[in-house]
């Protein structure tokens, strides 16, 4: 495949050098618009080669002391580029010496032109013309797979100069992973800011330019798996001009044994009937938090779902919430249950009936998932109601092929208590599905507790019963947690802290888990010591730190 790939690619580039040789001479030179055309900087100044395989030598040269040197091998062809400023409707020059074997010449969409083998430098020249409102250009270089290393010395664009453009925009803000696979990222980022408009983005991995886009987002792919990347993207205008690099974000790919969900959520609670919710665009613009964990699905009477068995599906705040967080690129889980209230549990007579509650909600806003908060004596103690919810969600994952499911329960300090383990073992026995088992590590009844050692030991804990109960390996049963938290001060005065938060989100990224959430964005403002608020946290904080801090969590 690899072989006829490449012949193919070479019959094309013969016939591109052929319409290069036709093209209509350019209009009189103006100046050599190319940065560092003869790389006598001993350096790649103003050039990107993919790959890390490009280098400035100092043996064989064209002229001067230096010349560029690309390490094609069978996988890279060790493609070179700059991207100069132009003027519209222009035509303009290419020009430059080249050694090796099939060496390129080229405009990026445009002309291009090559040789075959030559043992001494060779000089290489086209003719193109801009667009009508071509602003810039991207030159390149570049050899061929398995043809070893080329080399390229006195590179000339000759024409007039483009924009007198010289701010760049600013940097790209927010960098984040929104997804992954075991072979792929995918990234997104806030836009960049311009004097004169920003035209693209460009996404380093390392130090290796990997992809150019015009939106703000990309999906890197060809990675390894269980593997960690380092990626920064850096905005350009339409005069050339570069954006410093965006901060970093790690990506670590999902394993290629398929043992983990390839569900990773952000999502901290919301609550609209409680605690002055705030407008969910309001926590998104500030944070970049794209999920929320909205609460709480009740019983409004027998087996009928409503927002805190209040509230219809459909035609009000909860439903207008939900469109405006969808409407901002973001999405939501609603979360059945809770700790007090009328639940379905109880009141849902067999897993059918339970499972068709359950699809009343996923019907009305298309989820993607679902997530059961099983507490107290009435769902969580009671075993009764735990197989019905297990059964329920078995059907639901039955009848809704790529739904998530996610159940939610208290622990101790060292993992989930006896009726934490029946749920887990129950799961198996009956075959629920479940993608993701979330615990929550606080109210563990001492004020005194280190909540950042106190949630990684519990959450150790519930590794260990995956493992023990499914047979899964470290990372299967990591890619199958979630930890949600509650910020600042909890019901049994607990305080979880700005910095322990910190150190729980990079804990969950360091070890892949699925799920991160906190209870919740209503209190995520500073009150310090104003005790359990609904309002408030009760420690002093920026507003919306927890929120920005579980944005960060990548999984």
């Amino acid at each position: 495949m690899r072989t006829r790939s490449r012949l193919l690619a070479l019959a094309g580039a013969v016939l591109l050098g052929t319409a290069a040789t036709l093209t209509v001479p350019g209009t009189a030179s103006a100046a050599n618009l190319v940065d560092n055309s003869g790389f006598e900087s001993a350096s790649l100044s103003g050039w990107s080669c993919s790959g890390g395989l490009g280098s400035v030598v100092s043996s064989p040269v064209h002229s001067g002391s230096k010349a560029l040197a690309g390490a094609a091998g069978d996988s890279d062809n060790a493609k070179c580029t700059q991207t100069v400023a132009v003027q519209p409707n222009t035509t303009y020059k290419l020009s430059g010496w080249v050694r090796g074997s099939y060496v390129y010449l080229g405009v990026t969409g445009g002309s291009s032109t090559w040789t075959t083998s030559t043992s001494g430098y060779t000089q290489l020249s086209l003719s193109f013309t801009t667009g009508a409102s071509q602003t810039s250009a991207e030159i390149y270089l570049n050899g061929w797979y398995g043809q070893g290393t080329y080399y390229a010395d006195d590179i000339s664009l000759d024409g007039p100069g483009g924009s007198t453009d010289t701010q760049a925009p600013t940097a790209p803000g927010g960098l984040r992973s929104t997804g992954k696979t075991s072979s792929s990222a995918t990234l997104s980022w806030s836009a960049a800011t311009d004097n004169i408009g920003v035209t693209g983005y460009d996404i380093y991995q390392g130090g290796t330019k990997v992809s150019s886009v015009t939106g703000t987002s990309a999906t890197v792919s060809g990675l390894a798996a269980s593997t960690t990347y380092s990626f920064t993207v850096k905005a350009r205008d339409a005069a050339g001009n570069v954006s410093a690099a965006s901060d970093a974000v790690s990506v670590t790919t999902s394993s290629g044994g398929g043992g983990g969900t390839g569900f990773k959520q952000a999502a901290p609670y919301l609550y609209l009937g409680w605690g002055n919710p705030p407008a969910p665009s309001t926590v998104m613009n500030a944070t970049g938090v794209k999920w929320f964990t909205m609460a709480f699905i009740l019983s409004s009477g027998g087996c009928n779902p409503a927002w805190d068995g209040q509230r219809a599906l459909t035609g009000g705040v909860d439903q207008s919430a939900i469109t405006a967080v969808r409407a901002a690129g973001g999405d939501v889980v609603p979360s059945f249950g809770g700790w007090q209230g009328n639940k379905l549990g109880p009141n849902c007579s067999t897993p059918a009936a339970l499972a068709g509650a359950y699809q009343q909600v996923i019907d009305a806003y298309g989820l993607k998932a679902i997530d059961i908060d099983i507490e107290n004596t009435d769902e969580f103690e009671n075993t009764v109601v735990q197989d019905r919810i297990l059964g329920a969600l078995k059907i639901v994952k039955q009848n809704n092929p790529g739904l998530k499911s996610i159940v939610t329960f208290g622990t101790t300090t060292t993992g989930p208590n006896s009726y934490g383990n029946r749920l887990i073992e129950q799961s198996k026995a009956l075959g629920a599905d479940i993608d993701v088992f979330t615990i929550m590590p606080f109210d563990f009844g001492n004020a005194s507790t280190d909540m950042y050692a106190s949630t990684v030991s519990a959450t150790e804990g519930l590794k260990a019963k995956l493992k023990s109960t499914f047979g899964w390996d470290d990372a299967t049963a990591y890619a199958h947690i979630g930890i949600s938290g509650m910020n600042g001060v909890s019901d049994n005065q607990e305080t979880t802290t700005v910095q322990n938060w910190t150190d729980i989100r990079n804990w969950a990224n360091s070890h892949h888990i699925a799920r991160l959430a906190f209870w919740s964005v209503n209190r995520d403002h500073g009150c310090p010591g104003g005790g359990l608020q609904e309002t408030c946290s009760g420690i002093a904080q920026s507003d919306w730190q927890f929120t920005s801090i579980t944005a960060g969590f990548t999984g």
